[in-house]
């Protein structure tokens, strides 16, 4: 590895797709989805730049530390929850670009998605709250619920990609030709209940309205972070709004991979509409027309309806 693959990868990591551009697009996707469920609940709704600062403000802030926190643990969740993100984005194609590769990007992604998630659970639990206690136990609950139906769907869209000979592709090299020779998944009549199933674990993974059991203001106050101030809390609002831009950037690689218009630049510009646009979709929409579910039937949605969706689309790859 000579000096200029250093640079390249230090470029990758810290600028695009890395951290500046994922923190910058996360929170422009969270100044949407404000300024959307503001505009359908008839509110005029903060700028699209809300979110940077708040981002900001709260970094500003003192950061109070429990007196029987765990002070370590405490302290160090949120910058491991927000560093795993920054890891996911370099893995996912943007417009036919990416930064690292391999035969198995999809399990690794599945393992990286999982560490903000349970960041906030061990940066809670630290904390001491008996409020972030219940708040940690109720997102362990969405964890279950969503992680069977997400893994469905991969498997449904990487047997739809397989190569003869072989059960089930992990690589997104391999999804991403798939769908440039046949076109994209989404359209393929078989992977459209995955599709639709992605799109409902999308806001799940998140912890978007409805689906955010584990933070319900009105309910626990705050759930898991209900301790946090300062920049520990200002980093996790941020990896909040990054994770909306992970999960559509994956949601438009597995369903809307393989369009091109030649150009890489805007086959990335492309890319980042159709990420917008999913947010839209499956966030926004849903967050301003749906009331908030309880604990017990979002794991029987999730375990049915959602897995059923995956499930489906799995049985007709393999057979049709």
């Amino acid at each position: 590895m000579d000096i200029m693959d250093i640079v390249m990868y230090a470029v990758y990591i810290l600028i695009f797709p890395g951290a500046l551009f994922t923190c910058l697009f996360g929170l422009w996707l969270a100044g949407i989805d404000r300024k959307v469920v503001a505009r359908m609940q008839k509110r005029k709704g903060p700028p699209l730049s809300q979110p940077a600062w708040d981002f900001l403000k709260l970094c500003g802030k003192e950061c109070i530390v429990p007196a029987g926190a765990a002070r370590g643990v405490y302290l160090a969740a949120p910058y491991v929850g927000l560093a795993s993100l920054i890891v996911t984005v370099l893995f996912i194609p943007l417009g036919g670009f990416r930064a690292f590769g391999g035969v198995a990007d999809t399990v690794v992604i599945l393992y990286l998605l999982t560490i903000p998630t349970l960041a906030m659970i061990f940066g809670g639990s630290a904390s001491g709250s008996p409020f972030a206690g219940v708040g940690a136990s109720r997102t362990m609950v969405s964890i279950m619920s969503y992680e069977l139906p997400l893994i469905l769907v991969i498997l449904a869209v990487g047997k739809g990609a397989t190569p003869e000979g072989y059960y089930f592709t992990f690589s997104f090299d391999q999804i991403t030709l798939i769908q440039q020779v046949f076109g994209p998944n989404l359209f393929d009549w078989r992977l459209i209940p995955a599709a639709v199933a992605m799109l409902l674990v999308i806001p799940c993974e998140v912890g978007q309205h409805p689906f955010d059991v584990g933070e319900a203001e009105t309910e626990i106050c705050e759930g898991p972070l209900v301790e946090y101030s300062g920049k520990p809390l200002a980093v996790f609002k941020l990896s909040h709004a990054i994770k909306m831009f992970v999960m559509t950037a994956l949601f438009c690689a597995l369903f809307l991979g393989g369009i091109t218009t030649g150009m890489l630049w805007l086959d990335v510009v492309l890319t980042l509409v159709f990420c917008s646009v999913v947010t839209l979709v499956c966030m926004s929409l849903l967050h301003a027309i749906s009331a908030r579910l309880r604990v017990e039937q979002l794991f029987k949605f999730f375990w049915t309806v959602v897995s059923g969706l995956a499930l489906a689309s799995l049985l007709l790859v393999w057979f049709c």
